[in-house]
């Protein structure tokens, strides 16, 4: 019995077949890149776009976890701008006091979320809305609807500008940190077993008598948390507080994690996956950069965000017809 349980856990951290697609299709874009473009394989091109994309990597790991329970968390877009508020406000006290700070203040609004959701058994969907218009109106009130610069003398800059040990910027060294971390939490602790289940089956987690309300908490903590993160990684890199950014992240966290493999019902999925899912997503964007360069076709930020949409809804579409044929099979 123990055997056939220790199988399935690890199908369901794999995704259960259904993230080899997002692998698939990762390769396939990287190939198709490196063959159409001159630059796409250099190192200014790879700097620019694993910094860039940090924050929606960083984001979409942690909607992975509240997804992975059957949840969401809609408020993560303008947790990112409103710490970014907090973040640019910090920076003259330096990255020790800056980071730290914005973290918590993310750390906060996840918490609400938590008692929404836990305590006051408010529908995810409700309660993270809530706090999604409560944080983006507290980032423009507390900013005055203005962008809000960092203090350029201060170490805070470093985090956005500076390379780690002189090789990759240190976005980038700080995500690889939080995504191997919550990897290892998914896949080899009691706390991401006990995620896994709740996405399966909340009531037959109860009645195995595992921490299923501090499994919620913890992933909407975890969520708040990161996009804290990424309101530090979006000031840093543009050097100032930005209230008005953050539209739609969500959105792109959805993408990055369904696209990933993980099911929006809970209880099958894998931060590995959700991250190659972040990336493909992030690559796409770069190619039509790359495509806008050349002057073959020219597309605005609008258009890119439509595209964006039937990305996503193509992927739901499939995920849907594969979560059907599962279901049937097992019948």
């Amino acid at each position: 019995m123990a055997d056939t349980n220790t199988f399935d856990l690890r199908r369901y951290l794999k995704g259960g077949g259904h993230s080899f697609g997002v692998w698939a299709a990762l390769v396939i874009v990287v190939l198709f890149g490196l063959m159409r473009y001159d630059n796409f394989g250099g190192a200014y091109n790879i700097s620019s776009f694993l910094n860039y994309n940090a924050m929606f990597i960083v984001i979409s790991v942690g909607m992975c976890f509240v997804i992975l329970t059957g949840g969401i968390d809609l408020s993560v877009g303008s947790v990112a701008a409103f710490t970014s508020v907090v973040a640019a406000y910090l920076s003259p006290y330096g990255i020790q006091v800056a980071l730290p700070g914005a973290v918590l203040a993310g750390l906060a609004i996840g918490g609400l979320n938590a008692f929404f959701v836990v305590a006051m058994r408010i529908p995810p969907f409700i309660a993270t809305l809530a706090t999604m218009l409560g944080a983006k109106g507290g980032a423009l009130v507390i900013s005055g609807a203005q962008t809000i610069a960092i203090d350029w003398e201060s170490n805070f800059t470093k985090l956005g500008m500076e390379k780690a040990f002189g090789l990759l910027p240190w976005t980038i060294v700080i995500t690889a940190v939080v995504v191997v971390a919550l990897w290892i939490v998914l896949e080899f602790t009691s706390l991401g077993r006990t995620v896994l289940a709740v996405g399966g089956g909340e009531d037959a987690t109860m009645m195995m008598g595992l921490g299923v309300a501090r499994a919620k908490v913890f992933v909407y903590l975890l969520s708040g948390g990161c996009g804290g993160l990424a309101g530090v990684f979006l000031a840093s890199g543009f050097g100032a507080g930005q209230p008005l950014e953050g539209v739609g992240w969500e959105l792109s966290a959805i993408a990055s994690v369904v696209v990933g493999g993980t099911l929006l019902t809970g209880g099958m999925g894998s931060v590995a996956a959700t991250v190659a899912g972040a990336l493909l997503l992030g690559l796409v964007f770069n190619i039509l950069n790359f495509e806008n360069g050349r002057g073959v076709i020219s597309l605005s930020a609008y258009w890119q965000m439509v595209i964006r949409g039937g990305f996503l809804f193509a992927v739901i579409l499939l995920q849907s017809q594969l979560t059907t044929r599962t279901r049937r099979a097992a019948e």
